[in-house]
């Protein structure tokens, strides 16, 4: 692989250094601006050191070992963390994480909702696939959501509903037909950048029984699937069904789905924002997404606060314990203004 498609790559994780510590490095910890970890291998510690913005020492994505001497960019940390040995493995882990389509277009078969020439996994790819999908409402889809107890779908125009998509488990394995929710990811303009797909079974019971039923394409990182258009208040989470269940409760209350913690720690703010919600799942990467989104919010004076399910997260809630529980989790947990603005009664 040329030297400066590598070096092209290493430049792209080194502007989302943050957001790759905490795939790649998640047993370490953000200390000022720098993240620590014990090594390479993602060991508990404080000996690595990953530079995450750009300074008179260096680009951000510049690490050293003080233990060990060793030092790199984010390259080598993919390559260390997951054992990799071809440099053509690495990069493709790299252009996964930074949702970026192959330099190549794939010699597959052309699936439904992609016209030929367009490349597998791009911007486009995902424009046809939502664009070939119908509105949700009354759909399979719709189905497998109440079953979810999400019953509202007001302001779900990002979610569609597509009866034959496809489905390959690898790129070996033959190509499979499932019915799917599709959801528009759009960054802060409102422009489709990418798309999300949640395969389902046939009688809308559950997810698909296949090894992967949800997969993104496109380009993520930064973006999301949103529900409403943000003004001062917005509400970010991790998964469309966790974001979707508080707004069962504050349906006027924008929110969006970053689709994982290392892309919610990473979402782009709009400019209007003064207030944001940040959806919590109890769980370490969660937290570390909570705690990373609170604290540069805080840094560009916006006001942040975390929401907490008593549950794994607030779709459990919602199952488990129903609307009047959930309702009155979150007014506990609202801003007092946002109690009179959002909160349906």
């Amino acid at each position: 692989m040329a030297p400066r498609f590598a070096t092209d790559l290493a430049h792209r994780l080194g502007r989302e250094a943050e957001a790759v510590c905490r795939e790649y490095l998640s047993s370490g910890k953000r200390a000022g601006n720098y993240w620590q970890v014990g090594d390479v291998q993602n060991n508990p510690g404080r000996s690595l050191y990953v530079r995450l913005r750009d300074s008179a020492k260096g680009p951000a994505g510049k690490w050293t070992d003080s233990a060990t001497g060793q030092h790199g960019d984010l390259l080598d940390i993919i390559r260390e963390a997951l054992g990799l040995v071809d440099f053509k493995d690495v990069a493709e882990e790299a252009r996964r994480f930074l949702s970026l389509p192959h330099p190549e277009p794939e010699k597959t078969m052309t699936p439904m909702g992609r016209m030929p020439g367009t490349v597998p996994g791009s911007r486009e790819a995902s424009r046809r696939l939502f664009a070939m999908s119908e509105p949700i409402p009354g759909t399979l889809a719709a189905f497998y959501l109440s079953g979810r107890a999400i019953t509202s779908l007001s302001g779900t125009a990002a979610l569609r509903y597509h009866s034959r998509c496809y489905y390959r488990p690898d790129e070996h394995s033959p190509t499979e037909i499932w019915p799917a929710m599709v959801a528009s990811v759009t960054d802060l303009a409102g422009r489709q950048t990418g798309a999300h797909r949640t395969w389902l079974a046939p009688d809308g019971s559950g997810k698909a029984p296949v090894e992967t039923p949800r997969r993104a394409m496109g380009d993520l990182l930064g973006h999301a699937v949103r529900f409403g258009v943000a003004g001062e208040v917005l509400a970010a989470g991790e998964g469309i069904e966790t974001v979707l269940s508080p707004r069962q409760i504050l349906p006027r209350m924008p929110m969006l789905a970053a689709l994982s913690a290392a892309h919610l720690a990473a979402i782009l703010f709009p400019a209007t924002l003064r207030r944001l919600y940040v959806v919590r799942d109890r769980d370490p990467a969660g937290d570390d997404a909570r705690d990373s989104l609170i604290a540069r919010a805080a840094s560009l004076g916006i006001e942040a606060m975390s929401l907490t399910p008593v549950e794994g997260d607030f779709n459990d809630d919602l199952r488990r314990h129903g609307t009047d529980a959930l309702r009155a989790a979150l007014k506990d947990q609202l801003h007092p203004e946002d109690i009179r603005r959002f909160l349906q009664a």
